[in-house]
C-alpha cells in the first residue's frame, strides 16, 4: 500500500479564516473550561484527595503529546490530522487504522454530550421528555456546524465568555467561604489538596491521574482545523500547547478550591454532582448556576467535537480511505464538509438512544489513546530517527508521550477494550475491502498555506 501526495487545485475547499485566538477558544471549548467539575467526585474518591496533583501530572503528560501534534501539523497542515501524520510517516495502512480509531473517539464525543445535555436539561425542564431533548441537541449541533466554521467560532466565543463569568463567580464565592472559616486548628489545610500524608499512596495518585487525563481529551481536535487556520504551520503548534496549559492551570485551580471547601474526608451526597454540592456550600444559588453551566459546557464540547469528526472524515474521504464522493466533498456555499456534518449528527442522534452515558465515556479513551500513540511515533520518526541532526528535545516529548499513552490504554476498562476491539476489526475489514487488501494507493492532498 502506497501513498501519493498532491496539491489541491480545483473545486471548493476549506477556507482559511481561523486565527490563533479562534483555535485556542475551539480547543478550550471542546475540552471544556469546566472540564474537571463533572468528574470531581470520581477523582476525589479515587485519589483520596490529591486531585490537584493528579490534574497537574496529567497536564505534563498531555503536553508531550500536544507538542508532537503541533510539530506534525507544521509538516502536514491537513484536515486529516493523526490519520495523515501516521500514514505519511509510518505507513498508509497504519495511518488508516489510526484514523479509524479516531473516528470512534470523535463520534462518541458529540454522542455522549447529546445524552448528558438531554438528561440534565430534562431535570430543568421536565415538560419535554428526554428523547425530545436528544433530538433537540442533535439537530442544533448539526445546524450550527452546517452553517460554517466562523459561525461555530462565534458560538465558541460566546460560550467561553459565559462559562468564564460563572467560573469567576465560583472563585469569588469559594474565596469568601474559605477565608471566612477559621482553619487555625489545621495548619495543613491549604496544602492538603496537593499532598495529604494520611491518605497518600502512589497507587491512589496514579489511579486518579489515569482518570484525570480525561480532562484534556479533545485537544487534538485543533489539528483537524489545519486547513481552516491562518498560518497553520505556526498557529496549530501554539494553540495546542497553550490550550493544554490553559486547561491544566484552570482545572487545577477549580479542583483546589473545591477540595478546600469539601475535604476528601467528607463523603459526597452524590459522586456525579460532587462539584455542584461543593459550590452550593459556598453560596446556595450556585447549585443551579453550576448545573446549568455544565449543560452549556457539554453543549460546546459536542458542537466542537462534531466539527473535528467531520474534518477527520473529510481527510479520510479525500484520501480514498472512505468513499470519496460522499465523505470527500465540500459544500460550495459554506465551505464545510456538509455530508460529514449531517452523518455525524445522525450517528449522535441514533447512538444516544442505544448507548448509556457511562459506557460511552469509558469507550472514549480507546480511540483517542491509539491516535496519541500514533502521532507520538510519527513525530519520533520524522524529527529524531530520520533527522540528520539528533536533537535531544526532539526525542523526549514523543517517547514519553507514547509510553504514558500506552500505559493508560492498557488500563482501560474491559468493556471499553472489548467494544473497541470490535470497532477496530470492523474498520480493518472495511479498509481491506476498500483498498483491495491495502494495495490501492491513498492520495494525500497538501493544501496551500
Amino acid at each position: 500500500m502506497s501513498a501519493e501526495a498532491s496539491t489541491i487545485t480545483g473545486g471548493p475547499r476549506l477556507r482559511r479564516t481561523l486565527t490563533l485566538w479562534d483555535l485556542i477558544l475551539y480547543g478550550v471549548i471542546v475540552i471544556q473550561p469546566v472540564a474537571p467539575m463533572s468528574a470531581f467526585g470520581v477523582l476525589s474518591n479515587r485519589g483520596h484527595g490529591h486531585v490537584v496533583t493528579a490534574i497537574l501530572i496529567a497536564m505534563v503528560a498531555m503536553l508531550f503529546t500536544g507538542i508532537s501534534y503541533g510539530k506534525m501539523a507544521r509538516a502536514y497542515p491537513s484536515a486529516g490530522s493523526a490519520f495523515t501524520y501516521v500514514a505519511q510517516e509510518i505507513n498508509p495502512a497504519v495511518g488508516y487504522v489510526t484514523g479509524w480509531s479516531m473516528v470512534m473517539d470523535y463520534m462518541l464525543n458529540p454522542l455522549i454530550c447529546t445524552i448528558w445535555c438531554a438528561q440534565q436539561s430534562h431535570e430543568f425542564a421536565p415538560g419535554l421528555p428526554v428523547w425530545g431533548w436528544k433530538i433537540f441537541f442533535a439537530v442544533v449541533f448539526t445546524m450550527l456546524n452546517v452553517r460554517g466554521i466562523k459561525t461555530s467560532a462565534r458560538v465558541n466565543t460566546a460560550m467561553a465568555a459565559g462559562m468564564s463569568a460563572v467560573i469567576i463567580v465560583v472563585f469569588v464565592a469559594a474565596i469568601r467561604y474559605i477565608f471566612g472559616t477559621p482553619h487555625s486548628a489545621d495548619p495543613l489545610y491549604f496544602t492538603r489538596p496537593f499532598y495529604d500524608p494520611a491518605t497518600f499512596t502512589w497507587g491512589n495518585l496514579f489511579g486518579c491521574t489515569s482518570i484525570a487525563v480525561l480532562t484534556y481529551i479533545g485537544f487534538d481536535g485543533i489539528s483537524t482545523l489545519s486547513e481552516e487556520a491562518e498560518n497553520p504551520r505556526r498557529n496549530i503548534m501554539y494553540a495546542t500547547v497553550l490550550t493544554c496549559l490553559v486547561i491544566g492551570v484552570l482545572s487545577a485551580a477549580e479542583v483546589y478550591i473545591a477540595q478546600l471547601v469539601w475535604p476528601a474526608s467528607q463523603p459526597f451526597p452524590n459522586e456525579d454532582t460532587a462539584y455542584v454540592f461543593a459550590a452550593a456550600r459556598t453560596w446556595a444559588p450556585l447549585f443551579g448556576i453550576v448545573g446549568a453551566t455544565l449543560v452549556v459546557a457539554n453543549f460546546g464540547s459536542g458542537l466542537g467535537a462534531q466539527i473535528g469528526a467531520a474534518r477527520l472524515l473529510y481527510g479520510m474521504g479525500r484520501s480514498n480511505a472512505l468513499p470519496k464522493s460522499f465523505f470527500g466533498s465540500i459544500d460550495a456555499k459554506h465551505h464545510v464538509p456538509r455530508n460529514n456534518v449531517l452523518f455525524i449528527g445522525a450517528v449522535a442522534l441514533i447512538g444516544s438512544f442505544l448507548l448509556t452515558y457511562d459506557l460511552g465515556l469509558n469507550m472514549l479513551n480507546f480511540g483517542a489513546l491509539i491516535a496519541f500513540m500514533g502521532v507520538n511515533a510519527a513525530a519520533f520518526l520524522r524529527y529524531y530517527w530520520r533527522a540528520e541532526e539528533k536533537k535531544f528535545w526532539n526525542l523526549i516529548p514523543p517517547v514519553f508521550g507514547f509510553i504514558i499513552c500506552l500505559l493508560l490504554w492498557l488500563n482501560l476498562s474491559r468493556p471499553a477494550m472489548k467494544i473497541g476491539a470490535v470497532w477496530m476489526l470492523v474498520g480493518i475489514a472495511f479498509g481491506v475491502w476498500k483498498t483491495r487488501g491495502f494495495t490501492n494507493p491513498l492520495s494525500f492532498e497538501v493544501p496551500p498555506d
